[in-house]
């Protein structure tokens, strides 16, 4: 029974890492996440049937455990139904946040048999002990941070900083560590409720981690966080001995750690920057007319028709803005009219637009858009030079020329998508607010750029019935 149990954790380590790397593709994404889910599936049933304890006992408690799969199991159903576009990076981090959760609370359940043992008198494992509490730690912080993310993300919790608050925050890690490396050498009867103290200093540590990050740095710590979890899964797999709970978390930590880092080097930061620089975090541009930049000019409807229609190509560069208009369906019907027009159309991705990693990605794949439609940052910028017609929908601080041209500007050296080597540039955008990193725009007030005001869908719905009728 117990090699059966093996082959199992086998089979789940498998499956996770050949849908990891499945998921490096668009168009083998979805089938990767199902192959990891299965794999996952059998490690979890295994589990339950076949492990033995210390003293040989199969798990007895099936109630509690299927009464825990099926509520969990049909909350997660329906929320994963239910929830908009704009709402999936709060998902996201809501998700991750639970993952430390559990985390966090292994690291709970375990130290009660450790605190048995000292109060019993019985010698205990430092190699466990230490475990518990970088689980414990781990756990916390991702989980209260992702909670403040969330928040924040959805717009319930506010931005806040204080002066010295990085060293506030570096002190109370410095606590923490102290605290923990006190009780891991010197437990005894007296001492162990540092453990909950230090339980409620994580917490306290992930709260003022994230609140002063803001604006465009939220992708970034949304990823650093869930490699957090991956790192805190790890954890409670080396303690239980869980070889497809110890694999999984390893991969989940290390996927997200090197997507932290890609997704810096595309914003040209480093996770110092973010993590101390609060980058984005107040607003300071104003909406309006007129801009220390100089006048914008508007576009009617039948002229972008028009001007769209008679193009060679048009890029259409997604944004945030489009997924809070649930306009991704009118866009492909926008992209499949021109093309039966003769147009070429094509996407334009930057690795941060949106709210979450490859939230443009995912937008676009419920709207059946074909991968192969889809351009990164490089590509797309290529074939800027050749394009007709840009139509940004909703992108702000990707397609901001300051990046490059003003060295005062907070995303100065940031890798955008170049849109001002096109002939013409549509913006289609609510007002003229600045962005979700709170700047202005240069490329707004450049001659070939016109503003298309509106929300996205019903923008493009009327401008798809002008291009119907050129």
């Amino acid at each position: 029974m117990e090699h059966i149990l093996t082959i199992c954790y086998l089979i789940g380590s498998i499956t996770f890492i050949l849908g990891l790397k499945m998921l490096s593709n668009p168009a083998t994404a979805r089938k990767g996440n199902l192959i990891a889910a299965a794999g996952m599936t059998i490690a979890i049933f295994g589990t339950i049937f076949l492990y033995r304890d210390e003293a040989g006992n199969l798990l007895h408690n099936y109630a509690w455990i299927f009464g825990g799969l099926l509520i969990g199991g049909i909350v997660g159903t329906l929320a994963a139904k239910k929830v908009k576009m704009t709402a999936m990076p709060e998902m996201v981090s809501l998700f991750n946040g639970m993952g430390g959760a559990c985390a966090a609370l292994i690291s709970f359940v375990e130290f009660g048999h450790i605190a048995k043992h000292v109060q019993e008198g019985l010698p205990i494992n430092l190699g466990s002990l230490l475990t518990i509490f970088l689980g414990l730690i781990i756990g916390s912080v991702s989980f209260a941070g992702s909670m403040i993310a969330w928040g924040k993300l959805n717009g319930k919790v506010k931005d806040f900083s204080f002066t010295g608050q990085h060293i506030f925050n570096l002190a109370l890690f410095a606590v923490i560590l102290g605290l923990a490396g006190f009780l891991l050498f010197n437990i005894s009867a007296a001492n162990i409720y540092l453990f909950y103290v230090i339980s409620f200093l994580a917490l306290l540590y992930g709260v003022f981690f994230v609140l002063p990050i803001g604006g465009a740095d939220m992708p970034v710590v949304i990823s650093l966080l869930n490699s957090f979890t991956g790192v805190a899964a790890a954890c409670g797999g080396f303690l239980y001995g869980n070889k497809v709970m110890l694999t999984g978390g390893i991969l989940v930590g290390a996927a997200g750690t090197l997507l932290t880092i890609l997704m810096c080097k595309a914003m040209n930061r480093s996770i110092q920057n973010v993590l101390i620089g609060s980058f984005g975090a107040k607003s300071t541009g104003a909406a309006g007319g007129t801009s220390p930049q100089g006048n914008y000019k508007e576009i009617s409807l039948s002229d972008a028709a028009t001007v769209m229609a008679y193009a060679n190509k048009v890029m259409i560069v997604p944004g945030y803005g489009l997924a809070v208009a649930q306009a991704q369906h009118t866009c492909h019907e926008l992209e499949k009219y021109l093309e039966e027009k003769g147009v070429e159309v094509k996407y334009a991705i930057h690795p941060v637009a949106g709210r979450m990693p490859g939230h443009m990605n995912v937008l676009l794949a419920e709207a059946d858009v074909s991968y192969d439609k889809l351009l990164e940052m490089e590509d797309a910028n290529e074939e800027f030079k050749t394009t007709d017609v840009v139509l940004i929908l909703g992108a702000n601080d990707v397609v901001n020329p300051a990046a490059k041209n003003d060295p005062a500007s907070p995303i100065y050296g940031m890798p955008i998508l170049e849109v001002e080597q096109a002939k013409t540039v549509i913006v289609n955008k609510r007002s003229m607010k600045p962005g979700y990193a709170g700047i202005e725009n240069d490329l707004f007030f450049q001659p070939k750029t016109s503003m298309l005001f509106g929300d996205a869908k019903a923008a493009l719905q009327k401008l798809l019935s002008e291009i119907k009728s050129v």
